[in-house]
């Protein structure tokens, strides 16, 4: 019991990290758009680096997740991702930052299908769903992550530094957890890939996980910039801390939500919030009902990925880890779609209307959910 304890404090730490280095990218998104001058519809171009980068990885870290034992590729993903993050302070011109984010993306794909492959291993070894708790402390690490940014900025402290003082300290911190992570979990079964007809029970999961990042890859690109040129919050990174705070607070509690209620109508519940979240905060684009709105989105999307996920691990037909890397494909595509589509909508329209991409996005996962477990009763 003692060690299972401990391979769950290790990679406990690096979802905590990970959320903390990605928010910390994310929440000076505003500062970049400044510094090297770019509109809406040159952001969403660079942003969409990001998919596009994580796509090529997919097969290379399915490929790793296959044939090593899952805390390799998670070390040395998180090790080059956490070293990317300093490229990207130091990025002075849109072709330098799309190299920068392009090699940060390529490595958290890598590490965030063996993170999410040894957690689903390691949830076999529960009696009680602990999933939920792993992307919870990944929220967390993004709360806490926004907020050090939200403080270095009221400090004027210039992005560089702050940068590079994350990675250092994700660095360290991961050398040292790396000796308590799960051994000895490399699949025997189910790594290799079947082509033709596709997996009913894949690709009903991935369009749950396309719709949840097109919902949730947006809401980190572009919350901040919502209130900033929306809401006209000075402390423009409200909004985002807010949907970060509440996903978080809902991924704590929602492994004891979905025993309570079930799969079925916690992706019921879901939709409905991202919908009326999203609804409230463009009809009403001030300070109080955005915060409430972003709230409610935060809540939405909180059980959807981590819930799916656990659902992949449960494939007849493939080994967790390729299951996941299949369903990170259709992830990948919702914010290679997603994130850049806003910033081509909010330039053509507004960004203000480019939001209902969100809410529509979100009331989806109604009918594939609902599709989902039909086939499951049926089968």
């Amino acid at each position: 019991m003692k060690l299972l304890n401990q391979q769950r404090i290790s990679l406990s730490l690096f979802f905590f990290l990970s959320g903390f280095n990605f928010a910390s990218w994310a929440s000076r998104i505003p500062t970049i758009k400044a510094a090297l001058n770019l509109n809406e519809a040159e952001l969403g171009t660079i942003l969409l680096t990001m998919p596009v980068s994580s796509l090529i990885g997919l097969p290379l870290s399915g490929w790793l997740v296959a044939r090593l034992e899952t805390r390799i590729p998670l070390t040395i993903g998180f090790l080059l991702n956490s070293i990317c993050l300093t490229f990207i302070g130091l990025a002075d011109s849109a072709y330098t930052l799309i190299v920068a984010l392009f090699l940060f993306s390529l490595s958290m794909r890598i590490f965030n299908i063996s993170v999410n492959t040894q957690a689903i291993t390691l949830q076999k070894q529960y009696i009680r769903k602990i999933n939920g708790s792993f992307h919870g402390l990944w929220s967390t690490g993004g709360i806490l992550g926004v907020g050090f940014t939200t403080l270095l900025i009221s400090l004027d402290v210039a992005m560089v530094p702050h940068l590079v003082s994350v990675a250092a300290v994700s660095v360290l911190a991961a050398l040292v957890a790396y000796r308590y992570l799960l051994r000895n979990d490399l699949s025997t079964t189910g790594n290799k890939l079947a082509f033709g007809k596709p997996d009913p029970y894949i690709l009903y999961l991935g369009l749950l996980v396309f719709f949840a990042a097109v919902c949730e890859g947006g809401m980190f690109d572009w919350s901040g910039i919502y209130f900033q040129q929306v809401v006209r919050e000075e402390v423009f990174t409200a909004g985002y801390l807010t949907f970060m705070s509440f996903m978080a607070l809902s991924r704590f509690v929602s492994d004891r939500i979905i025993d309570k209620l079930g799969m079925p109508n916690t992706y019921l519940l879901s939709a409905l919030f991202i919908f009326v979240g999203i609804l409230l905060s463009i009809l009403f684009p001030s300070f109080w009902p955005a915060m409430i709105g972003f709230s409610l989105v935060g809540f939405g999307c909180a059980a959807v990925i981590p819930m799916t996920y656990s659902l992949a691990g449960a494939s007849k037909k493939y080994s967790p880890g390729i299951a996941i890397s299949l369903i990170a494909t259709f992830g990948i595509v919702g914010m290679l779609i997603g994130p850049p589509m806003i910033g081509y909508l909010a330039h053509a329209f507004n960004l203000k209307v480019s939001f209902v991409a969100f809410a529509l996005a979100g009331i989806m996962l109604i009918p594939i959910s609902r599709g989902f477990f039909r086939m499951q009763r049926i089968g």
